[in-house]
């Protein structure tokens, strides 16, 4: 049981994520963290599972800091190493767990950031001449979905008649129906008409008709932040807009858990925070074009 092979078991844990239905970025980030840990430890001339310490992974802890690591990446890491520890005592390829007690460094959260009325109104005026980032800028805004969900959407799961759009399960994701509000639709609608017709299924496609990938995304609407003058904004705040913006409309917090796909209430809940509950007003509606 004790002669287990670091690089051996570090194979073994990379296949097991994948058969466990994980993200390939999150089975990649998982693989280079304990890359990481494994080289580490080899400079100090250990190979096997086994001689792995709860020292040794502190001191590695250390020397992340040392490298200018963020807490955030570091903390990361961290949960890496437990989960591949945690891996090898499921195995019973080990007994004991040197990673059990590692602590996480502290890590100072930021409020989610919002758009303003006049940022996001700015966004939709730089992005009104493009109908395919109008129409994922209008999504992203109007429904809460995730960048990863707006570019896994398929023709099949818009319902544009009856405005509704299915959001297919995504690795520990349930499927989940959100409504499509009319300036999503019609921006929809729009995009929809020069859509590039391909056999491929996937909603949103570059002009050589190829599935228009999340990084692409991305740097496509932080050029449109840019144009907008919008400074220190994320695709994310899109999301977090839209969540924001439903629960100070007097959305039940229940309903926009559920829309937005929290798997724990308390974590929408964290959005009330951004709300100054004396001016909350439940017939307030968001803005639509």
């Amino acid at each position: 049981m004790q002669q287990a092979v670091l690089v051996d078991s570090h194979a073994k844990f990379e296949q097991h994520l994948r058969e466990a239905g994980k993200a390939n970025a999150t089975v990649i980030a998982y693989s280079k963290d304990i890359e990481q840990l494994i080289e580490f430890v080899g400079e100090k001339g250990k190979t096997l599972v086994a001689e792995v310490t709860a020292d040794d992974i502190d001191e590695f802890k250390s020397i992340l800091k040392q490298r200018r690591y963020t807490s955030k990446s570091i903390s990361r890491k961290i949960n890496s190493i437990k989960a591949f520890f945690r891996y090898l005592i499921d195995e019973e390829i080990l007994t004991d767990n040197p990673a059990e007690a590692i602590s996480h460094p502290k890590i100072e959260q930021s409020p989610p950031r919002m758009l303003s009325k006049l940022e996001y109104r700015a966004l939709r005026d730089a992005a009104s001449g493009d109908e395919r980032l109008f129409a994922i800028v209008e999504l992203l805004l109007q429904t809460g979905m995730r960048i990863s969900e707006l570019a896994a959407l398929q023709m099949d799961d818009m319902d544009v008649d009856r405005g509704v759009v299915t959001i297919q399960a995504q690795n520990s994701r349930d499927e989940r129906k959100v409504p499509l509000n009319k300036p999503a639709k019609k921006a929809l609608m729009d995009y929809l008409k020069v859509r590039p017709r391909a056999r491929e299924k996937t909603v949103f496609l570059t002009k050589t008709s190829r599935p228009f990938l999340v990084r692409n995304i991305r740097t496509a609407i932080d050029r449109y932040f840019r144009l907008a003058g919008i400074k220190d904004a994320k695709v994310n705040d899109l999301r977090h807009t839209f969540i924001v913006e439903q629960l100070k409309a007097g959305t039940p917090l229940v309903y926009v858990s559920q829309l937005v796909g929290h798997k724990r209430i308390t974590t929408t809940e964290k959005y009330l925070n951004l709300i100054d509950s004396p001016d909350m007003n439940p017939n307030v509606q968001i803005e639509e074009l």
